[in-house]
């Protein structure tokens, strides 16, 4: 029997068992040879029960917590969404957060309820691979609801970030999503060109952590360009290099919308930066750019300050050089700018003589 691409896909998951890590959802096979995602079947506690007792809301609740604590299973985050729409907290839900799968089935939810549950979504360290940012596509090319997204070391490839992208054109409310921490390459690049430069939701985007280089990190830059809500992006530990901080140096000149930008542990050489800076001269809008722990040495950091000082628009106030040594001439320059700039605050390593010494200039 000849299979699909799609079906190969599911086998290939299916044997390292990322399919079954999938929340909420099965792939299985209907007779006519489709592949179908049905919901699971609970453990028997749903048969027959389609609406919620009131015995249910009983001591679940715990609204009357008098002093805040750390929260990691995201509770009183979804305590606050019920309050706030007006809305019962499902104690079955309270009751079953912390497991591996959960089913919601008749319990009664409606529109406020659901969006109490989907407002704010974390399923990083699940193993869902490629299937399931698959699934995560199509939830998200049908949700307008879901704001915040957390997918942060899923095993995701190219073949993820092939799938996610047109579901960044068509969903327009998401406007946090953490992609942090997988396995992205080039190609993932230029998928997600399309869908950033098309996006129009994302407020911030974290890419922290893959392995984005060469020229799908330049087609990643061009689609930051073309972006004009983005506000926070988070690209360090990948592989920039020199071709992607030009890239990104002409994306600063377009882009008139971003805030902050990490491009930190991208291996960027002194001339990658200098390029970099001219996007710096353009731009109106960066307030934090954080270029740490590359090889730029004090050259490339003279060029991020001194492009800084030619813009008399900048709205530079944090300029990261951390483990970058700088000499007495970048410290010359920056206390030359105080009075121009009195808002903007340089992280970096200075080195005179035999002393080192780290520090934050205002």
């Amino acid at each position: 029997m000849i299979k699909t691409s799609q079906e190969k896909l599911l086998d290939k998951q299916s044997a390292s068992g990322t399919v079954s890590d999938v929340r909420g959802l099965q792939i299985q096979r209907s007779a006519s040879g489709s592949v179908e995602e049905e919901a699971e079947e609970d453990d028997g506690s749903l048969s027959n029960e389609h609406v919620i007792a009131d015995e249910d809301f009983d001591t679940d609740l715990e609204l009357e917590d008098k002093e805040p604590q750390y929260d990691p299973t995201g509770r009183q985050s979804y305590l606050e969404a019920c309050e706030k729409l007006g809305v019962v907290p499902a104690s079955y839900f309270l009751r079953h957060m912390r497991e591996i799968e959960l089913s919601m089935e008749h319990r009664g939810l409606g529109p406020k309820g659901t969006k109490a549950l989907a407002a704010d979504v974390d399923v990083s360290d699940n193993r869902l691979g490629d299937v399931g940012a698959q699934a995560m596509a199509s939830m998200l090319k049908e949700n307008n609801t879901l704001t915040r997204l957390t997918l942060s070391n899923n095993g995701f490839t190219d073949l993820a970030a092939e799938f996610l992208s047109p579901a960044l054109v068509s969903n327009s409310k998401l406007q946090h999503l953490d992609l942090s921490h997988n396995c992205f390459g080039d190609a993932a690049g230029r998928h997600l060109q399309e869908g950033l430069s098309e996006n129009t939701g994302l407020r911030s985007l974290n890419l922290a952590w893959n392995c984005i280089r060469g020229k799908g990190a330049v087609m990643l830059a061009n689609g930051l360009a073309g972006n004009i809500f983005l506000r926070s992006v988070d690209l360090s530990f990948n592989g920039f290099g020199k071709e992607g901080a030009v890239a990104l140096g002409q994306a600063l000149k377009e882009n008139n919308v971003l805030e902050e930008l990490n491009v930190s542990n991208n291996r960027i050489p002194p001339e990658g930066v200098i390029r970099l800076a001219m996007g710096l001269r353009a731009n109106k809008t960066i307030k934090s750019l954080n270029v740490g722990r590359n090889p730029i040495q004090n050259a490339g950091c003279y060029g991020l300050l001194k492009s800084i000082q030619d813009n008399r628009d900048s709205a530079m106030e944090m300029l990261d050089l951390s483990d970058i040594f700088v000499n007495q001439d970048f410290m010359d320059l920056l206390k030359s700018m105080q009075d121009t700039f009195p808002a903007l605050r340089v992280k970096h390593d200075c080195k005179f003589g035999h002393s080192v010494n780290k520090n934050t200039t205002v």
